[in-house]
């Protein structure tokens, strides 16, 4: 995906008036609302069927046949589609601001190449089987592609441009090796072929906890460069007269990406698109401003990732579609509506 030279986004130079933030609140108040009603659809219905009543049973009894479908399964895999989600809206929105291209993604820079290609190297040289192995390798990969894309952009003097054709380059020649390891060993390429499409069947209470301090500082870190990436956003010479750390600022974003995304990723492989439709179609109703971007993305995103599970878990029963495969099949007309979009109003 080439970067868009001319940013879309502007840094607010005036506060918003009232009645836009109390519409922006109470919008957003609205998508909590959304995304608790898609959480339970998520408990409530899956590929087994059950009733009302059995799901209440197996949400408050301690054992039983449905507590461990509800509670073992499905609530698990709810609570890390919430947080896998969120993340990945908060990195999507992080890269769009910091490459200054509303059509970027997690997978731009490679964090998502990195972390499969270091699945694929701990399940074909190290023997790994286990998730939580996968995590802990995965999540390297992602960091070291992080702090590698960082290094050939130019470190401190790195740019949108040259961050976007490091992770170009690095994402291109890591999934080269991905696809040579897999087709050389079968056993691998059987291990990978559920994980390389995002998945979040196999959530466990185990995932969960080793993920989420990751989740939970790199979110934190987000919302704290939102108001300095509005800065950036304005081009590098009005960020500095603003009194903005460029470098700084690039590097915590980058840092903040990776972690967000490495951590997802890690949990339940790689998923497209998320990253990218929900922060650019929060753009458009709440404005650049990404003190309002960051939460609504960081809410809506959970929504298409849970909604997309749920229909991933009823079109197939009783079998299951991966969710990975479900947003890929709703992203890609949404990608090329909205290229199609931007195209005609640059025209």
């Amino acid at each position: 995906m080439l970067v868009d030279s001319v940013p879309e986004q502007r840094a607010e130079t005036a506060p918003a008036p009232p009645k836009r933030r109390a519409i922006r609140a109470v919008g957003l108040l609205a998508a909590v609302a959304v995304l608790l009603l898609v959480a339970v659809m998520s408990i409530a219905v899956g590929a087994k069927e059950l009733s009302v009543a059995q799901v209440l049973h197996g949400l408050f009894e301690d054992s039983g046949t449905y507590a461990d479908v509800v509670v073992d399964e499905r609530l698990s895999r709810t609570v890390l589609g919430l947080v896998v989600g969120a993340a990945l809206g908060l990195s999507g929105a992080l890269l769009q601001a910091l490459t200054r291209n509303p059509l970027a993604d997690p997978g731009l820079l490679g964090i998502n190449a990195g972390a499969s290609a270091a699945v694929v190297t701990a399940i074909t040289y190290f023997g790994v089987t286990s998730l939580t192995g996968y995590v802990w390798f995965a999540f390297f990969g992602a960091a070291a592609v992080g702090a590698l894309v960082w290094f050939l952009g130019g470190s401190r003097g790195a740019t949108p441009v040259r961050l976007a054709l490091a992770g170009t380059a690095i994402s291109a020649a890591l999934y080269g090796y991905l696809q040579a390891v897999m087709i050389m060993d079968d056993a691998a390429l059987s291990r990978m072929r559920f994980w390389t499409v995002g998945s979040l069947s196999t959530a466990t209470d185990e995932t969960i906890r080793q993920v989420l301090p990751f989740l939970v500082v790199g979110s934190l870190l987000a919302f704290v460069l939102a108001r300095p990436l509005n800065a950036v956003a304005m081009g590098d010479d009005t960020a500095k007269a603003l009194g903005a750390n460029l470098n700084r600022t690039r590097a915590l974003s980058m840092l903040a990406a990776t972690v967000l995304c490495g951590a997802a990723t890690a949990a339940c492989g790689p998923i497209v698109f998320v990253g990218l439709m929900v922060p650019h179609i929060v753009r458009s109703f709440t404005g650049p401003d990404l003190r309002w971007i960051m939460p609504y993305a960081a809410v809506l995103s959970p929504v298409l990732l849970l909604g997309s599970d749920v229909i991933g878990r009823v079109v197939a029963r009783p079998s299951e579609v991966q969710v990975g495969i479900i947003t890929a099949i709703i992203g890609g007309p949404v990608f090329i509506f909205l290229v199609r979009r931007r195209r005609t109003a640059q025209l």
